[in-house]
């Protein structure tokens, strides 16, 4: 009777949880990236590994400090399990299509979809009534399983290498403020306007370090002492901006419709920081497709 078990369980399939778990980990070689793509916590991804292990009777992974390394066996089953769910990704993705061939889900970074794609939007919808796409804000690092079947995303971070990823634009920023605050924060200098020593800086949690980012390539040097206010998200720091409390830096896309509507004034320009704006999608579109109008129609807004 035993053996009739363990034959069974020989012939058995791991557990699909388990297997599309160590495929992210085993992809980013990072638990925590992985538990961040799957939107699960670090342990989920470490029991679901070490379960793995467990079934398989081998190791998987070599674990160093605080990080992870494919053992050659683990090597073998990520070939494997990544050429499995790639044909399933493949096949669900043009399921979906033929289901809803005119509909697409698109992910946008949340303050890029408020304050550039959406005020652009009705021109496109005015050009494309027959498609049916749906705005999601959502940023970071993103799974196409979750729904979605385009991303527009800032390559601040690493995504899958597979992935079709066609280049947007590229970043320019600048310190922007209220414009009858230009003079209140900024004073002349040899070269042109230059902040003023104690002019407050604004800040968002997440960039953190676009102040310096940006005093870096525009070669100007940290001012220690200047006062400054943090915010959760860019939008907020931005609107204070707009609301006169201090000097945010702003990226040109977000911040052009407001400086052309005289809500805010950009005194030393917009340089490169050096990144850049991709749509990322599962495969390359197909010609004709809901993917490529939509390529196409977000490529011409930077012609």
């Amino acid at each position: 009777m035993n053996g009739e078990n363990n034959s069974h369980k020989s012939l058995s399939l791991p557990s699909l949880t388990a297997l599309r778990c160590f495929e992210v980990a085993a992809r980013t070689e990072n638990f925590s990236r992985a538990a961040d793509e799957l939107h699960l916590t670090h342990g989920a991804i470490s029991r679901a590994v070490r379960l793995l292990e467990e079934d398989l009777g081998i190791p998987l992974f070599e674990r160093r400090q605080r990080r992870v390394f494919l053992t050659r066996a683990g090597q073998r089953l990520y070939r494997s399990v990544k050429e499995g769910l790639g044909g399933i990704r493949q096949t669900a993705q043009a399921l979906r299509q033929s289901a809803r061939p005119q509909s697409l889900v698109i992910s946008c970074e949340p303050t890029l979809l408020m304050r550039w794609l959406i005020p652009r939007w009705p021109a496109f919808q005015v050009l494309h009534p027959e498609l049916d796409v749906h705005l999601m804000a959502e940023g970071g690092p993103l799974s196409f399983d979750s729904g979605i079947d385009l991303a527009i995303r800032r390559n601040d971070f690493q995504w899958p290498e597979d992935l079709h990823s066609q280049p947007l634009f590229e970043e320019l920023t600048g310190p922007v403020c209220q414009p009858g605050k230009v003079e209140h924060f900024f004073e002349p200098g040899t070269d042109g306007l230059r902040l003023r020593s104690l002019t407050p800086r604004l800040h968002t949690r997440t960039r953190p370090h676009a102040w310096q980012e940006w005093l870096a390539k525009a070669g100007q040097a940290w001012d220690e002492e200047a006062p400054g206010q943090s915010f959760d998200h860019f939008y907020f720091s931005l609107q204070a901006a707009v609301a006169g409390l201090g000097v945010a830096i702003g990226p040109y896309r977000q911040v052009s419709d407001d400086i052309a509507a005289g809500l805010l004034a950009a005194p030393l320009g917009f340089c490169r920081d050096g990144s850049h704006y991709h749509l990322l999608a599962p495969q390359k579109p197909e010609p004709g497709s809901p993917h490529e109008i939509l390529a196409n129609w977000l490529t011409s807004l930077e012609s």
